[in-house]
Parts: C-alpha cells; structure tokens; sequence
C-alpha cells in the first residue's frame, strides 16, 4: 500500500470539496435562477468536463499552468514555484475538472425551489442571507450532498488530468490513482490490486453515504 499517495489523494479530496462548495453554491443558484445572455454557454463550458477526453483536457491545463503562459508565470513570480508538477496545480485543475459534478446536482436542487416559497420569506421580512440560510440550502442540501460526495469521489479516481497536469512525484503529485498505474507498470498486480480495492471502497461509500443522507433529508423536507 502506498499510504503517502492514499494520504495525497484525500487532501486533494478534500481541498477541492472546501474549494467548490461555496463555488458551486454561488453558481448554481445562478444558473439556477438567473436569465442572462451567455447562459447556455457558460452550462455547456461547464459540461465540457464530463465529454472531453481527460488526456485533452488535461494538455489544455497543461499549456495554460505552464511557466510560458501568463497565470504560470504570475503564480511562479508569487510563490517561488511553477503550477504545473505541484499539489498547487493539481488542486486547481481538480477544481476545474470537478465543476459538473459539484454544480449540475446543486442546480437541479435549487430549481426545484419554487419561487413562491423564495418569495414568501423576502416578503415576511427575511434578509436575502437569511432567505439563503433558513430557506434555500436546507431545500436544497440533498443536491449539495450529492454534488460535494460525486466531487470527492471522483477526485480520488481522476487519472488523466492529474497524471498530464501533475505527473508522477511522490509525495507532491502521486495519488492513488496514479500509484495503481505505476505498480501496474512494475507488474505488481498484488499491490495494484489492494490499492483498487481501498480506492473502490473509499468510493462507494461516499456515494452510498450521499444517497442516505440525500433520501433523510428529501423525506424531511417532502
């Protein structure tokens, strides 16, 4: 078993669930409620991720992380150090990677509000904050469970992008994903096996938790 990528691996799980759950609030009450122009192009943009192959996503990030580029170049000028090959990196291009997951399943939540409750509580008084706090996200939090568990357990099984962006270095970039690959390539199917096996447990019971959780609360609140 190779603890320090399984230790990896769930800091980066981890990081990009605190990173998106205020990220995929905000955007999916805005997708959610708001007519603006752009917006088919900026769900389509936020698709993109599930239909584009990881190896051609993750070359675009690499490209745009890259020290040539102008962000790689203001992060390294700041931090001492380049984007790309970094858990910096690889935690911003999580972040990217992650945005359906996290935002399509809080979306359709919060779609399913219907106005006039919204309506009734600025009408009796409640600040647009309270209305979010008191009214929105308990209606909604099945679909924010389900998005931050999809977010977590996909992050731990991403390969593409985390290899392209990230590479292999242990300790910095080396997930458990990634260290399946390498033991795979050694012919140490034992070890490939032990580490699938952690990761396909790990994986399933967040989403077995997800559906506990979102089908209490939906009753709740039914």
């Amino acid at each position: 078993m190779d603890w320090p990528a399984l230790a990896l691996s769930l800091r980066l799980g981890i990081f990009t669930v605190l990173l998106l759950f205020p990220i995929g609030i905000a955007a999916a009450r805005a997708l959610a409620w708001r007519r603006f122009r752009g917006k088919g192009l900026a769900e389509a943009l936020i698709t993109l991720p599930l239909v584009l192959p990881p190896t051609v996503l993750g070359f675009y990030l690499l490209v745009a992380f890259g020290g040539n580029s102008p962000l790689g170049h203001a992060f390294e000028a700041l931090f001492g150090h380049t984007l790309v090959f970094s858990f910096s990196g690889l935690l911003v291009a999580s972040v990217i990677v992650n945005l359906p997951f996290a935002i399509q399943p809080m979306q359709r939540a919060f779609e399913a509000i219907p106005a006039d409750v919204r309506e009734a509580a600025a009408c009796s008084g409640m600040t647009p904050l309270e209305v979010l706090m008191r009214i929105e996200l308990p209606l909604a939090w099945p679909g924010i469970v389900t998005g931050m568990a999809l977010t977590f357990a996909h992050t731990l099984g991403e390969f593409g992008v985390v290899l392209m962006v990230g590479g292999s270095i242990p300790g910095e970039t080396r997930t458990l994903a990634i260290a399946i690959y390498d033991r795979v390539q050694d012919f140490d199917n034992g070890a490939a096996a032990t580490m699938s096996a952690l990761l396909l447990a790990i994986s399933l019971f967040a989403l077995a938790i997800t559906y506990v959780l979102s089908g209490r609360i939906g009753r709740r609140h039914g």
